[in-house]
């Protein structure tokens, strides 16, 4: 019996996106948009969503060469890759990792 080959599936894509560095949060309340310098990114990209199997991958890329910036893997949701912010139906924050899982 042949193995199953995995394809990755695009499922969405954003042509602008704008990143920012976040504080970490200082108490349970959540996220806010409001604590965020929202006038000065530290990014600006092109946002992509593909699934590989059981995994789906939110990827930040450069908007010209395709570079990966970042990704976030996100195996369930709600989870902790993706969570809400409490002051913006705009804004979200991804909890990206390397490779390594860190």
């Amino acid at each position: 019996m042949a193995s199953e080959v995995e394809y990755e599936s695009i499922l969405c894509v954003k042509p602008d996106v704008i990143v920012y560095r976040i504080p970490p949060r200082a108490s349970n309340r959540g996220y806010r948009a409001a604590d965020w310098k929202l006038d000065s990114p530290d990014w600006t990209g092109r946002l992509r969503i593909t699934a590989k199997g059981k995994v789906a991958y939110i990827k930040l890329e450069d908007k010209v060469s395709g570079e990966l910036f970042a990704q976030a893997p996100v195996n369930e949701y709600p989870g902790i890759a993706v969570e809400t912010v409490s002051d913006s139906s705009r804004y979200f924050v991804l909890r990206i990792q390397d490779d390594n899982g860190e």
